[in-house]
C-alpha cells in the first residue's frame, strides 16, 4: 500500500494455492450482498426517507418510494461512493487481519466500480438512476455525453486505486503475483456476479431487471474485476514492501457467507413490501 512503513513487512504467500478458494468465494459473497443492500436499502432507501417520502418496497434490483426524485434516484450511487471512501480509509488501519483487509479492499473495490460503472451506463444507455436524475436537462446529449465521460474517468481512477490497494496481497515473485491477482479477481467476479443474477431471478418487478440492474450492476458494474488482474504483467504497477500474510480458510466466513446468500436470495431477492 501507498506510503506504508517497510516496519510493517510481513511475509506474504509462498503461490496462489495459499490464498484458500473457498475463503474467497466466500468474502465475495458478503461483499456483493453488502454493496447490493447499501446501494438499495441505504441510498435509495435513506434518501427517500430523507425527502419526505415512504418506503414501499425493496429488493436485491429495485427500491420503490412512494415519491421519486432526483435525490432518491441519486442514492444508491453516492451511498455506493461513500461506502468505497470508508472502506479505503480502512485499509489504512488493518494491517494484519489479511481476510478483514482483503474483504474492505474488495467492498472498496466492488463500491467504487458500481458507483463509476453507473455513471457510464446510464450516460450511454439513458436507462437507470442516473437516466432519471438528469432527466429534463437540456441539451440532453450534452449532459448524456458528460455522464459518460464521468463515468469513464472515475472508473480508469477506481481501478487504478484498486490495483494500487491490492498489492500487499500478491508478494513479490512472479508468475505467482499475477497467479493470485488472477485468482483475487476473477473468483469475486464470477461468484458476485452468479449471486446477483440468482437472486434477481426472484424480483417481483420482472425479468427486465435482471439485465438492467442485476447484471449490469455486478458483471457490467464491477467488469473491472475480470480484466485488472492483467496489470500485473511486468513492472506497469509498482510493488511495494508492505505484504500481507497469507489468506488462509475461514470456516466462519464460509458460514456467514452462506447465512447471507441463502437470506439475499430468498428473502431480499422476491422482495419485501412495506406498504
Amino acid at each position: 500500500m501507498t506510503g506504508e512503513p517497510a516496519t510493517e513487512r510481513t511475509p506474504a504467500a509462498n503461490t496462489t494455492s495459499t490464498a484458500e478458494i473457498w475463503t474467497v468465494v466466500a468474502i465475495a459473497a458478503v461483499a456483493y450482498v453488502c454493496a447490493s443492500i447499501l446501494h438499495e436499502g441505504i441510498g435509495h432507501g435513506g434518501a427517500c426517507v430523507l425527502t419526505g417520502g415512504k418506503p414501499v418496497a425493496i429488493s436485491t434490483v429495485h427500491f420503490e418510494c412512494d415519491h421519486e426524485g432526483r435525490l432518491v434516484a441519486a442514492g444508491g450511487t453516492i451511498v455506493n461512493f461513500a461506502a468505497g471512501l470508508m472502506c479505503w480509509f480502512g485499509l489504512r488501519i488493518v494491517s494484519h487481519a489479511t481476510r478483514l483487509r482483503y474483504f474492505l479492499w474488495l467492498s472498496m473495490t466492488i463500491n467504487f466500480l458500481q458507483a463509476g460503472g453507473y455513471f457510464l451506463f446510464s450516460g450511454v444507455g439513458n436507462i437507470g438512476d442516473w437516466a432519471v436524475v438528469i432527466q429534463g436537462f437540456q441539451p440532453a446529449w450534452l449532459w448524456r455525453v458528460g455522464l459518460t465521460m464521468l463515468g469513464v474517468g472515475s472508473y480508469l481512477i477506481f481501478v487504478w486505486i484498486a490495483l494500487l490497494e491490492m498489492r500487499p496481497f500478491l508478494g513479490q515473485a512472479e508468475p505467482e503475483r499475477l497467479q493470485r491477482a488472477k485468482k483475487l479477481t476473477l473468483v469475486p467476479y464470477f461468484t458476485g456476479g452468479i449471486l446477483s443474477c440468482v437472486a434477481g431471478l426472484f424480483n417481483p418487478v420482472g425479468m427486465i431487471l435482471v439485465a438492467i440492474s442485476a447484471a449490469a450492476a455486478s458483471f457490467g458494474g464491477t467488469s473491472g474485476l475480470a480484466w485488472m488482474w492483467q496489470m500485473f504483467r511486468g513492472d506497469r504497477i509498482p510493488r511495494t514492501a508492505f505484504e500481507m500474510p497469507p489468506l488462509s480458510r475461514s470456516l466462519g466466513w464460509m458460514i456467514t457467507a452462506g447465512i447471507m446468500g441463502a437470506l439475499f436470495i430468498s428473502v431480499l431477492g422476491p422482495g419485501l413490501k412495506f406498504h
